[in-house]
């Protein structure tokens, strides 16, 4: 797989993976090949000889405030996707306030042209339309969001940010004949995260890029930790009607978790955890997320902005599904 950084509200997936003591996104293409022939899976970021179109256009978008331009989205993703040598791809289109896209047409636009390009490379692409109103799972940042993943990986994730990806899981693996149907490809992903085979495969890319592997036994010991981790208490009873994803994940940016220029540094060690869910009931004083952070002007900023983002209320609200549509 090969990922992008963070950019603007977005969270980046080589960020998170750095969060990891010694990983190395950065292989070379032999490093590459070697790795996936060996372990069967490398999680790296684009280079001068992989995908270098990536990096002009990630930085094009950044200056001409054209992150969220149709074409150049698609050319900076499918270009590092089709460079990999895939054979087939499943997508994660979000669509919501937490998501580049805000209306679900305009996200189901991104989608049908990036399956479109894929078809026309002779790939079999699908993509699935999941909703971003509120954070999936419980954790905004890096070195957290990692620990939240290994989590999933023993199991023990939150149900929505398990829900997807089984649901992303399931369609790769109907597209690689590992499974005849969505249904069976279910049951086979339960089956390796129940039996440990999913979390030993991930210590196995962590030691080969030259990653702590001892991560996925203890997480918590680690991973870089924040100088301070207060929690934010609620101050009355009531259900959560709202948890903003575009108010929390600028929260997480404000922390640092995130780069509002191309080439501004990542806090790994920030960002919020035990995050609640809209449709849950709190007492007052109960806790409705922890700000992890290193600056006090930095927490005291996030915490205005995670104060604004959740919502409580008199009765319980209804929660749309979390995959809305499948394309491809």
């Amino acid at each position: 797989m090969i990922s992008g950084r963070g950019l603007g509200h977005s969270g980046g997936t080589l960020d998170k993976l750095e969060s990891i003591p010694g990983f190395n996104v950065n292989l070379t293409l032999d490093e590459y090949r070697a790795q996936v022939a060996a372990v069967g899976c490398a999680l790296i970021g684009q280079t001068k000889d992989l995908a270098p179109s990536d990096k002009k256009l990630y930085a094009l978008r950044d200056v001409t405030a054209t992150v969220e331009c149709i074409p150049l989205i698609c050319g900076s993703i499918m270009s590092k996707k089709l460079a990999e040598g895939i054979d087939a791809l499943v997508l994660d289109v979000k669509f919501g306030r937490g998501a580049f896209m805000k209306k679900i047409d305009d996200a189901r636009a991104l989608a049908t042209a990036m399956v479109e390009i894929g078809k026309k490379m002779g790939k079999g692409v699908t993509a699935l339309l999941t909703a971003m109103d509120q954070p999936l799972g419980r954790c905004v940042g890096n070195a957290v969001e990692v620990a939240e993943s290994i989590a999933c990986l023993r199991g023990e994730g939150p149900d929505d940010l398990m829900e997807v990806t089984y649901a992303l899981g399931a369609e790769m693996l109907v597209h690689g004949g590992v499974a005849k149907d969505v249904a069976q490809a279910h049951t086979k992903l339960r089956a390796v995260v129940s039996d440990g085979s999913a979390l030993k495969k991930f210590g196995e890319i962590v030691a080969a890029q030259g990653g702590d592997a001892r991560v996925i036994e203890d997480p918590l010991g680690v991973l870089p930790k924040a100088a301070q981790q207060v929690p934010l208490l609620s101050s009355k009873d009531g259900y959560v009607t709202d948890v903003d994803a575009m108010e929390v994940a600028l929260a997480a940016l404000r922390l640092g978790a995130g780069r509002a220029r191309a080439e501004d540094a990542v806090d790994h060690a920030v960002g919020i955890t035990g995050l609640v869910k809209i449709g849950e009931k709190v007492r007052e004083g109960q806790p409705l997320g922890v700000i992890h952070a290193n600056d006090d002007d930095a927490w005291a900023a996030a915490e205005v902005r995670l104060r604004d983002a959740i919502k409580l209320g008199d009765v319980a609200p209804k929660v749309g599904p979390l995959v809305a549509e499948r394309i491809g």
